[in-house]
């Protein structure tokens, strides 16, 4: 795990040692398509042995978390089965808690109200609340600091980006020191920054909030409260108590943070991490594992075949790519076997390989047997009308 930069005049494990802290891990990923038809969002294989989810878990760690509650909802036993054993030993005994959901958390503030008594019955005047499903490289002990330095109520992590691409978020404007000034969630036509009007700020998922504040709100003043974007935040916008945290840029003097709930995203954000390490990822592997070339990757457990041509294209886990198969060079003959995005990107799953392969079988190849009620099927004793599956 690489080491918490230097510069800084704090500690980050001091600052964050008794920070209240919950990663939300229920996303559905619907988006995804098949990926999430049996797993979660933040459960999503990504650049070989990782998942999306490990880059909050090793954000956290970096920044000297010793207590973290996840909770999940959606699908959640490959998190019940994985965290532990990648991440439990990164935190102190008892340190790391999961909490399933399924059926109960009826947004993402609702989550933090049915976890209360685990996340808040500590010494810490705040609460981190930390996003699964992104891929970024952030400092949160920074991002603590800050909220404790500036007495907000409540703090949003935020990146800038294109003014074209913000409606899919959560979108504010700050003023000069700092203070959200108004907060919109997904607008159909977004505002754009102070200053800059092709960009905007946009939420990243990941506050910091007043303990004594968000329990007034949670459970006396808004006890219909379900969501942060939603309700929570333009709550504190309203009161004059909101503020931003602007991601810091890396080392190449960029930000970097990807939401990659498309398919079109999640194989983008990939190939950045082919020729370069825009944020540092958890478990570092040879590209050649999981890059297949021409814009094309393949997830953990996969084989294909050298002889198979693929564009565009994700491999998903456990599948077997066949001699010859070619992908991303006929739009419709991607769409009839596969799932194709408008922009091109291809998801091979097992199950769509298979209906592919049956399909694509001669019908001279074919043969069916009988059932037991064909005209050809003779029952010549009672022992005959007995069959097994």
């Amino acid at each position: 795990m690489s080491s918490l930069p230097q510069n800084r005049d704090f500690n980050a494990s001091q600052v964050t040692q008794n920070c209240a802290t919950i990663l939300l891990a229920g996303g559905k990923g619907t988006r995804l398509h098949d990926l999430t038809a049996t797993d979660s969002k933040p459960a999503v294989p990504f650049a070989g042995r990782n998942r999306i989810i490990d880059f909050a878990m090793a954000n956290a760690v970096r920044s000297g978390i010793s207590q973290l509650l996840v909770a999940t909802q959606y699908a959640p036993q490959t998190l019940h089965d994985y965290l532990p054993a990648r991440w439990g030993q990164h935190f102190k005994r008892g340190g790391l808690q999961l909490r399933d959901g399924q059926g109960r958390y009826l947004g993402t503030a609702d989550a933090l109200r049915h976890n209360w008594n685990q996340i808040a019955d500590g010494p810490s005047d705040e609460i981190l609340v930390l996003a699964a499903d992104h891929v970024y490289d952030m400092d949160y002990a920074a991002l603590v600091a800050q909220h404790r330095r500036t007495g907000a109520v409540a703090t949003v992590a935020v990146d800038v980006v294109p003014l074209s691409q913000a409606s899919a978020f959560g979108v504010m404007q700050a003023d000069a020191q700092g203070q959200i000034t108004s907060f919109l969630e997904k607008p159909a036509q977004p505002p754009a920054m102070h200053g800059d009007p092709r960009r905007a700020l946009v939420s990243m998922g990941v506050y910091v909030l007043s303990r004594l504040w968000l329990r007034d709100v949670l459970f006396h003043s808004h006890p219909q409260a379900m969501d942060f974007g939603h309700d929570v935040i333009p709550l504190a916008v309203e009161q004059g108590g909101a503020a931003v945290y602007k991601l810091p840029a890396g080392p190449d003097g960029q930000t970097y943070w990807r939401d990659v709930g498309t398919l079109d995203a999640l194989r983008l954000a990939q190939l950045d991490f082919v020729h370069g390490t825009p944020a540092r990822l958890p478990r570092q592997g040879a590209v050649a594992d999981w890059h297949l070339g021409k814009g094309s990757i393949a997830m953990m457990g996969a084989v294909v075949s050298h002889s198979a041509d693929l564009t565009n294209t994700i491999v998903a886990q456990g599948c077997y790519v066949p001699p010859g198969l070619v992908t991303g060079q006929d739009a419709e003959e991607d769409a009839t076997w596969f799932t194709r995005t408008a922009s091109g990107t291809v998801l091979i799953t097992q199950a769509m390989l298979d209906r592919r392969a049956v399909m694509r079988i001669p019908r001279s190849r074919m043969r069916v047997a009988p059932s037991f009620d064909h005209p050809g099927f003779r029952r010549s004793s009672p022992l005959k009308d007995k069959h097994h599956a």
